[in-house]
């Protein structure tokens, strides 16, 4: 068991990590610990060059207090963004900003039996390549779709492991570091709340465009991850009776007409029956830069990309209505790889809130573009390391038993 000390400093990386620069007045405010206390332990993580002084903050009238931040080059975590086709590894630094390059490689989840052990491999030599020394790494957060049981570490829909073995004990016997998973979505939830549009709200969800349609909650300002952690199924609302057979196996869902794969088929098929269009040489074999090619074409007017994403907008608002009635959120952020393609998704996502919501339910509701984008779940995961900076000597000590 950490000393109580130790866990205090903890909680005030956590908070400087979180909110970048603050004062001991803030700090003393948000862990409701006395002012000698914290200037006692602030000056202990100064001296163990943890934390370091950068200034008086701004004149506001009387005395300005000095600010502190964490030293960008003590302690690093390694973040993990996975979708059903692309992941993406790369070293934050505990400035939140990311060092070297990003490794960018494809590994197949569906029906892919070699997907973990590839995912432990890439990460590995990320880790290696960094030229970071590996005791200065404090834990591995990966994002990943699926039915992510965090507390046990696996996932039911993907990266099978070994009878009586986990995800993060696979990976962690192999790179002894510790790990963390969580659903891409949630990940992706907690870094517009930590970082993005969700800063500082209350009830807010925040919708991941993608090959799916995924969904993470912000209630009462915590994440929501229902009773076994599998809430925000939000692309398989039964929404159509198009017969069209979902990737869960279920017909009609939401994701079947609003998903960027469906767009990206949709696309294809179109072109190939004679479509108009400035798109070119687009394939379902490669939805990555299909994806990309149709949000450029519409951000730059092409107008049967533009009816593409209009069309897909539309029935995700319908799906977002359903969201209103049900949860009263003050904000709905669009998040994820598809955010790309920013306003263009507001007005048909706002036509279907103003056709299928009771006015007075939606009127407070904002619908806001991330800013994050395509990069909220790499935030998310290095987030989701942060967020259990406490517990991370646990997973060490699980570690070491299991070696």
């Amino acid at each position: 068991m950490l000393k109580k000390q130790t866990v205090y400093k903890r909680n005030i990386v956590k908070h400087l990590y979180f909110n970048n620069e603050l004062c001991c007045g803030d700090l003393c405010e948000l862990t409701q610990k006395s002012i000698p206390l914290t200037t006692r332990v602030l000056s202990e993580l100064v001296d163990e060059n943890i934390v370091i002084e950068t200034g008086f903050a701004n004149s506001t009238g009387g005395r300005r207090p000095l600010m502190y931040s964490l030293k960008p080059d003590q302690m690093y975590v390694v973040a993990v963004s996975m979708d059903q086709l692309i992941t993406k590894i790369s070293t934050i630094g505990i400035n939140n900003k990311t060092v070297g390059e990003v490794t960018k490689v494809y590994i197949p989840l569906a029906n892919n039996p070699d997907a973990l052990s590839q995912l432990t491999t890439h990460i590995y030599k990320h880790i290696e390549s960094s030229g970071i020394a590996k005791e200065k790494i404090i834990g591995i957060g990966i994002g990943m779709p699926g039915f992510v049981d965090v507390a046990k570490g696996i996932n039911h829909s993907f990266l099978k492991t070994k009878k009586g073995s986990t995800i993060v004990g696979e990976i962690e016997a192999v790179v002894d570091i510790p790990v963390l998973i969580d659903n891409d979505s949630s990940l992706i939830a907690l870094a517009e709340y930590r970082f993005g549009a969700a800063r500082g709200k209350q009830n807010a969800m925040v919708i991941n465009m993608g090959w799916g349609v995924g969904l993470g909650m912000i209630l009462k300002g915590e994440l929501f991850r229902g009773y076994n952690g599998f809430a925000g199924e939000f692309s398989h609302i039964p929404l159509f009776s198009n017969n069209k057979i979902c990737s869960c196996g279920k017909m009609g869902c939401l994701e079947t007409e609003t998903s960027l794969l469906m767009i990206v088929e949709k696309a294809v098929k179109a072109l190939q029956q004679g479509k108009i269009s400035n798109l070119k040489n687009i394939s379902v074999d490669d939805i990555e830069t299909a994806s990309e090619k149709i949000m450029d074409a519409a951000i730059n007017g092409d107008k049967f990309s533009v009816e593409l994403l209009s069309e897909a907008g539309y029935n995700i608002g319908r799906g977002v209505a359903i969201l209103i009635h049900l949860l009263n959120p003050e904000l709905i952020v669009l998040s994820g790889r598809g955010s790309k393609a920013g306003k263009l998704w507001l007005t048909p996502i706002q036509q279907a809130i103003n056709e299928h919501c009771i006015p007075k339910i939606a009127q407070d509701t904002e619908v806001e573009i991330s800013s994050l984008g395509y990069q909220a779940e790499l935030v998310g995961a290095a987030a989701l390391v942060m967020e259990n900076y406490d517990e991370l000597d646990l997973i060490k000590n699980r570690i070491t038993e299991v070696a």
